[in-house]
């Protein structure tokens, strides 16, 4: 049979990587860990909105995988599998359900492998992981690419709560179709057909029809698959809250040495990292990488060892008197575990600037990547912050908008950015350092129209910036843990030598040792990246911490 014929309006790039074909060898590998099956021509494997799929292995016959493209969910082919190929994409390791339909065109039989076999295959077998792993992400990849899906987001540019979808289905690699209400037409059509009130946008059109109003990201998350059911009774080896940087270099390095993992998200993978357009002074990346796509990458790495990712779930409390540990949800929930890893970040600081939330989401970010660059193009904008995340900012809106202006408080910049990104901001024509300089007010309705700065010695002045990129400071996510871990006084967590012998009278300590590297004052409960106090707030210090923190944790729990 011919290779996959691939979408008639756009080529499916690298096509014998993308939909493979195995050999016989390969075949007789995979059918130790499936079933074998009959089917007839007109079957239907699974439908869009399925959830843990089998994948199937075509052994006789034909297969098609089509999708839903747009509002009206019309059925658009992707590709004919025949003998040797396969099904699925990056959703057979996770929650996640199908965004495509697999119709059998020719009868014959197939290969039904189940997600717990395949997992296990992917582990064992390097030869077979490297070709299903290459294929499922670039099968996302061209998902993505093509846009639509089984998800259609109606709402405006001018609203926060529509921004703030758009970048949690974009963050989560979710294919969607988005329409603007002011500007594409047919779309009051669609809404009224579905008697949605003003006051209910944006809406989310989710498959067969369903409605979500006005929902929280938190409410697609779980429509979508994004996030799987969670037993209240079992209990984990080890909880990782936050999927940043450290919090995904744990779960990696966990799962793959055979612990039971669960990463609890709020928001989507990356953290802070997540957000930056390019990260150029990584470890093996001499082209860098945004840090979007290494989070991306990271999370498949954690699935393809076992751990389970649940995105849009939200720690609420911590009960450390509770044996095992019980960390409760903000959706109600609660998962119970012998060890916990924090890795929940910080915040960018928001400015005390009157009026800022009424722009936030719209006209104030605090992230920059291509969805945050759109409305900047032609535009002048402003950048507040020192460090290496507005530096990469600066670079890389400096490629679309006529005008960048730098903000600093400082003197310079020396003191906290790499001296790469100083250099590329100085010889970037468009972009304009202004130090000691401090946003003083923000204008224009609906949308931000001008923004007031002051420079501590020429005065006040005003410019017709539009997009307004916040990236100062960092304030830690330790709210939920207070009364539990000690805490420092900025908030952050201590951990280890940091931690005093007054800090552990104080919180009662137990054990006769010290607290381990990165522990915190709560046994086999530990710290790493940005919340932990004194840590260096770079990603592959991060990274590195994630991944050291799990020797330790397989010590905590050889004490219990």
């Amino acid at each position: 049979m011919a290779d996959p014929t691939p979408n008639a309006f756009r080529p499916i790039p690298r096509p014998e990587q993308t939909f493979p074909r195995l050999s016989d060898a390969q075949i007789d590998r995979m059918a130790r860990v499936g079933r074998r099956r009959a089917v007839e021509t007109g079957e239907i494997l699974y439908e869009p909105g399925d959830q843990n799929n089998n994948l199937y292995l075509v052994l006789a016959g034909a297969l098609e995988l089509e999708r839903p493209m747009g509002a009206e969910a019309v059925a658009t082919h992707v590709a004919t599998l025949g003998p040797g190929q396969f099904t699925g994409e990056i959703n057979m390791l996770s929650a996640r359900r199908s965004i495509a339909r697999a119709r059998i065109t020719a009868a014959g039989s197939v290969l039904a492998v189940d997600r717990e076999s395949l997992h296990a295959l992917i582990q064992r077998d390097a030869e077979l992981s490297e070709i299903l792993m290459r294929a499922f992400i670039l099968r996302r990849v061209e998902l993505i690419a093509q846009g639509g899906g089984d998800l259609v987001l109606l709402g405006s540019h001018h609203s926060a709560a529509t921004q703030r979808l758009r970048e949690f289905l974009t963050r989560n690699a979710h294919p969607f179709t988005f329409a603007d209400i002011e500007t594409h037409g047919g779309v009051q059509d669609l809404l009224d057909r579905f008697q949605v009130k003003p006051d209910e946008v944006p809406v989310v059109i989710c498959k067969g029809g369903k409605i979500l109003r006005n929902p929280t990201p938190e409410a697609i998350a779980v429509d979508i698959g994004l996030s799987p059911k969670l037993d209240a009774e079992k209990v984990r080896d080890v909880v990782v809250v936050g999927a940043g940087p450290a919090g995904l270099a744990a779960a990696v390095y966990a799962a793959s040495e055979g612990l039971d993992v669960l990463v609890l998200e709020s928001t989507a993978p990356g953290g802070q990292a997540g957000t930056s357009s390019r990260i150029e002074n990584y470890l093996g990346f001499p082209t860098g990488i945004s840090g979007e796509a290494l989070a991306g990458r990271a999370l498949t790495q954690a699935e393809k060892f076992g751990a389970e990712v649940a995105i849009g779930r939200t720690a609420k409390r911590l009960d450390c008197d509770a044996k095992p540990y019980a960390i409760h949800l903000t959706d109600g929930g609660t998962v119970r575990t012998r060890a916990i890893v924090l890795a929940c970040g910080a915040r960018y600081h928001k400015l005390a600037v009157p009026s800022l939330s009424r722009y936030e989401g719209t006209g104030v970010m605090y992230s920059a990547t291509h969805l945050e660059a759109q409305p900047c193009v032609g535009r002048e904008i402003a950048v507040v912050g020192g460090g290496n995340s507005a530096g990469q900012a600066a670079v890389f809106l400096s490629t679309v908008a006529r005008q960048v202006h730098v903000l600093v408080r400082g003197p310079g910049l020396a003191a906290s950015m790499s001296k790469y990104l100083i250099e590329r901001i100085s010889s970037t024509p468009n972009v304009t350092l202004r130090t000691r300089t401090e946003v003083e007010a923000l204008e224009g309705d609906p949308d931000l129209e001008r923004v007031r700065w002051r420079h501590a010695a020429n005065g006040a002045e005003t410019r017709n910036v539009t997009n307004l990129f916040v990236m100062t400071g960092a304030d830690p996510n330790s709210e939920w843990l207070a009364g539990c871990v000690l805490l420092d006084g900025k908030r952050f967590v201590k951990t280890g030598a940091e931690l005093s012998a007054e800090d552990l009278a104080a919180a009662k300590w137990p054990l006769a040792r010290r607290p381990m590297l990165m522990e915190t004052s709560i046994p086999a409960v530990f710290a790493v990246g940005d919340l932990r106090a004194e840590s260096v707030k770079r990603v592959a210090s991060a990274v590195g911490e994630g991944s050291i923190c799990v020797q330790l944790v397989h010590r905590a729990l050889a004490e219990a």
